[in-house]
């Protein structure tokens, strides 16, 4: 098995830290906010207004389950169309209130089936990467596990973008890539070395500014150490972003994803 797809492994796993446990951790005090106004309310989206050092902020997570019953209401951390009508309209909210927005990201893909394409899958998705792409407040999304295609960049187009180590991002999985090129899903180890979808493999690129520590030469850090560190990174970063006036963070924002 390549390096790799151990990554790729290790990123599937439930026992992650999750967008709850960003939450938790980051905010004071946390008010979900529900329903996309126009369908539903998607579960496999936390999205709400938190509270952090006086700070309010807009927080938008792809949550999966840890459990089998968790994981079918939160639909495997797979979107539909009404989870990201949800983020766009709190983005908006989070614009016109002047609150920075973070996203955190797990997920294999979109949702795909009938019910998605029937009720706009790809225009919703569509749609929230122009609502993120033209927003003034400071932006940023981590890739806390799996980054799966267009489901996973439809809410990362944001000032940076950080992964935790033992996360991936991709346009699609390995297994789903090794059985289009080789015709055979038994390849995805290969795939994934192939893909370059790695945390070192994606700050190489320069398509991630940040990789967040999970290892010390060789042990695996204690998941409160991580947390700690992701919250005050978090901080930082956002007083970071705050000092620079609208145009400059847009023009920052276009040139990044332009670079590519």
């Amino acid at each position: 098995m390549s390096q790799a797809y151990e990554k790729v492994l290790k990123a599937r796993d439930l026992k992650r830290i999750s967008t709850i446990d960003i939450i938790e951790n980051l905010t004071d005090w946390f008010i979900e906010l529900h329903g996309d106004r126009h369908m539903e309310d998607d579960k496999s989206i936390i999205g709400g207004i938190g509270m952090y050092d006086g700070q309010p902020i807009t927080i938008i997570g792809i949550q999966k389950g840890r459990t089998t019953r968790e994981n079918i209401e939160r639909n495997f951390g797979s979107v539909g169309p009404g989870g990201y009508r949800k983020a766009i309209r709190l983005v908006e909210q989070a614009n016109k209130f002047n609150r920075p927005v973070l996203t955190l990201i797990n997920t294999a893909g979109a949702h795909a089936s009938p019910e998605s394409e029937e009720t706009g899958i790809g225009e919703a998705i569509a749609q929230s990467l122009l609502t993120f792409a033209k927003v003034g407040v400071p932006t940023l999304s981590i890739i806390l596990g799996e980054g799966g295609s267009g489901g996973a960049l439809a809410l990362a187009l944001t000032d940076e973008v950080w992964m935790l180590e033992n996360s991936v991002y991709s346009i699609l999985s390995p297994e789903g890539f090794a059985s289009i090129l080789w015709k055979d899903a038994k390849l995805a180890s290969k795939a994934a070395d192939v893909m370059k979808l790695t945390a070192s493999d994606l700050h190489e690129l320069k398509v991630v500014e940040k990789i967040i520590p999970e290892i010390n030469h060789g042990v695996p850090l204690n998941r409160d150490v991580i947390l700690k560190r992701t919250i005050n990174d978090i901080k930082a970063k956002f007083k970071e972003l705050s000092q620079l006036d609208v145009d400059t963070r847009l023009a920052n924002r276009n040139k990044r994803f332009r670079s590519f």
